[in-house]
């Protein structure tokens, strides 16, 4: 489930771009921390502002946007029953979940290239279905969830929260958890931020459910490989130990308020480039009252 900030679903960036003058209110949700917004405070405090505690909107990306088509896709595939999920079930999928992305998120068009033209674009998204059917035989499988909203809150009133894409259950009980990528698979020895956003859901789904799910696995469909991890309890210790650490230096950077830029290549991805002390530019005046609203916090501790 998203943290404050969040955007929806995961995948198809913010909301668009407010008509001038305008004032956008948005709900927020009790504080709280999800693993996407655990990993923007860890890769730039000022990136976690502007997108938790100032809101602001950002365009959809391409990749952003084909995600979150191409996961609506396999999640409305185990609609059908057993035998008739295949790859052209998938693609005829396509159209329809785009036209209802498009009711929800109209801004999403822009990101179709005139020349590319839907057929372009459901072409790239179709390629991403394919190679999901060279890892799994959705045929087989029977999910107990799918987009399953999860949330626990830990000892010391912190709130968790995430969505899980898939969530396999054997006959005894053994729980997967599954979560699809439309990127490239992590080069040897740099899976730790995949890694952690699924002990992060382990973790949650163990206090749910009183049970350490037997097997992580993430699915990347750019490049068909299937990760896979085996959690141990010692495993989520750490990863709550780890939560309740970033969710500290949060807590402490907005009391602060000295939520400064952190550079790296990511930098060239960020939407908010012209708004960013690193890039000569100034942060607009955090709104009265949005950090207390979004993260429980007063600035200045008062």
């Amino acid at each position: 489930m998203p943290a404050p900030g969040d955007s929806p679903g995961h995948r198809a960036g913010a909301a668009a771009s407010p008509v001038a003058g305008a004032v956008v209110v948005r709900p927020r949700s009790a504080p709280g921390l999800s693993p996407s917004r655990a990993n923007d405070y860890l890769q730039c405090p000022l990136l976690f502002r502007f997108r938790v505690v100032d809101r602001l909107p950002e365009p959809p990306s391409a990749a952003a946007v084909r995600g979150t088509l191409v996961h609506s896709v396999l999640e409305r595939l185990f609609d059908a029953p057993a035998g008739q999920r295949t790859v052209e079930a998938a693609r005829a999928l396509l159209a329809p979940s785009w036209a209802d992305m498009l009711v929800e998120r109209p801004e999403c068009s822009e990101v179709v290239e005139e020349d590319e033209g839907l057929s372009g674009w459901f072409g790239g998204a179709g390629q991403l279905l394919e190679t999901y059917f060279t890892l799994e035989d959705p045929n087989r499988l029977e999910p107990a969830e799918r987009e399953l909203k999860v949330s626990t809150e830990l000892e010391d009133g912190l709130l968790l929260r995430g969505v899980v894409d898939r969530l396999d259950v054997a006959p005894d009980g053994a729980l997967r958890v599954v979560d699809y990528k439309t990127g490239r698979s992590p080069r040897a020895g740099y899976e730790g931020s995949a890694l952690f956003q699924m002990r992060f859901y382990a973790l949650v789904l163990a206090r749910l459910r009183d049970r350490v799910p037997a097997m992580l696995q993430l699915v990347y469909l750019k490049d068909g490989t299937l990760l896979r991890h085996v959690p141990t309890p010692a495993e989520l210790a750490t990863t709550e130990k780890r939560v309740q650490a970033i969710w500290a230096g949060i807590r402490r950077t907005a009391e602060a308020g000295s939520w400064e830029p952190r550079t790296s290549p990511l930098c060239g991805w960020c939407a908010h480039q012209a708004i960013c002390p690193a890039f000569g530019g100034t942060p607009p005046p955090i709104p009265e009252g949005a950090v207390e609203l979004s993260l429980g916090v007063r600035p200045g501790g008062r």
